[in-house]
Order: structure tokens, then C-alpha cells, then sequence
């Protein structure tokens, strides 16, 4: 998608609307800073507000996501192109988060490590033992948040597949953080079958 082209064309039928950023942002429930970063092409509207901008500015999605008004017989060819494309903007952008995911495990491990490691060296010089305790703590909790922020990232990119009847579904986070698991598979019940598997993490959804 052309993300220029579409921000140049929100900015137009803003415009032909008589709306002015900091009004379009406000019926949307959003700043005039991310109107600002659509129409100058630095980011695209998030699909929470996709359909509200539509009906704002009068235009259809498939209009927005093309950055002109799609005739009629146009219509179903670029509906399924742009469709396709945000399948692949998603699956794009769930590896980049499992990426991410990695860092902060690999990162948050490592300093909980140090943490300890140095803690230990305190105490071999007989330093106060509440100086080992603060500087677990600290590593520890920082464990905590960064191992959280990464589980939520792990439940919410790509699918579970199911491996009795191949269903890919996105569980919640409490079934995710339950759950045994061997890296990214874990042993969770499937919503479609009802039975429980060793369910491995998948990026698309078919």
C-alpha cells in the first residue's frame, strides 16, 4: 500500500468535509498528531478507527486503503488485493514482534543473571546481605514485567494450530500464561474441537 498516496487522499476528503485535523481527531477519539502522521504518509489509520474515518470523510474502505474512489467495476479486484496485502502487512509485522519477543527474553534473562552474579561477589566481600536481597529484587522483578510484556506479545501474534483438527485460532492471555510449554508450543484446548494438544505457534492464518 502506498501510504503517501492514502494520506494525501484522507487529506483531501478531510478537507472537501470542511474538517479540520484537530475536529477529524476528536469525533475519532484519537490527537491530531496521528491525523498528522496519516496524511503525510508516516503511518497508516489502525483498524480500530478504519470504519469511523470512512463514515467521516464519506468514502469506503476499500477507497481508503486504495488512496482514490474505486469505481464499481473495479471494486472486487482491488477489495481482494487490498485484502491480501494486509494479510501480508500482518504476517510481516507478527515476525517482527516474535523477534522482538526474543530480545526482551534473551535481555531481561541476561540482566536478572548479572544481577545475581553480582549480588554473589557483594557478598564474597562480605558486604551487608541486604545488598545481594535489593539487587536480586531488582533483577527479579524486571524478569517479571519484561517475561509479561513478552508473553502478551507471543499470545498475540501469529495463530495456535491446533493439532487435532488443524483450527488456527489467537487464545487469551490467561489460557497462553497457564499453560505448559516447550518454547512456542503449548498444551492448550482447542475452541473449535474441545480437545487438548501440543499447539506450536503458526504466522498466517490459513
Amino acid at each position: 500500500m502506498d501510504q503517501v498516496r492514502i494520506g494525501r487522499f484522507i487529506a483531501e476528503k478531510r478537507k472537501a468535509q470542511k474538517l479540520t485535523q484537530q475536529q477529524l481527531a476528536e469525533a475519532l477519539g484519537i490527537t491530531d498528531r496521528a491525523v498528522s502522521k496519516w496524511e503525510t504518509g508516516r503511518s497508516l489509520p489502525d483498524a480500530s478507527v478504519m470504519l469511523e474515518l470512512c463514515r467521516l470523510l464519506k468514502i469506503t474502505v476499500n477507497d481508503l486503503l486504495n488512496g482514490e474512489v474505486v469505481s464499481m467495476e473495479r471494486y472486487n479486484e482491488t477489495a481482494e488485493r487490498n485484502l491480501l496485502e494486509m494479510v501480508k502487512q500482518k504476517e510481516a509485522a507478527d515476525k517482527r514482534l516474535l523477534k522482538t519477543e526474543v530480545v526482551i527474553g534473551v535481555t531481561s534473562s541476561a540482566f536478572l543473571f548479572v544481577t545475581v552474579i553480582v549480588g554473589a561477589m557483594f557478598m564474597k566481600m562480605e558486604k551487608p546481605l541486604w545488598i545481594f536481597f535489593l539487587l536480586f529484587g531488582v533483577g527479579l522483578a524486571q524478569f517479571i514485567v519484561c517475561m509479561s510484556f513478552a508473553l502478551r506479545i507471543e499470545q498475540v501474534a501469529g495463530y495456535y494450530e491446533c493439532r487435532k483438527c488443524g483450527h488456527r485460532y489467537v487464545p487469551d492471555y490467561r489460557t497462553v500464561s497457564l499453560a505448559m510449554h516447550m518454547g512456542r508450543t503449548r498444551y492448550i484446548k482447542c475452541p473449535a474441537c474441545g480437545k487438548r494438544s501440543w499447539q506450536k505457534k503458526v504466522i498466517s492464518k490459513e
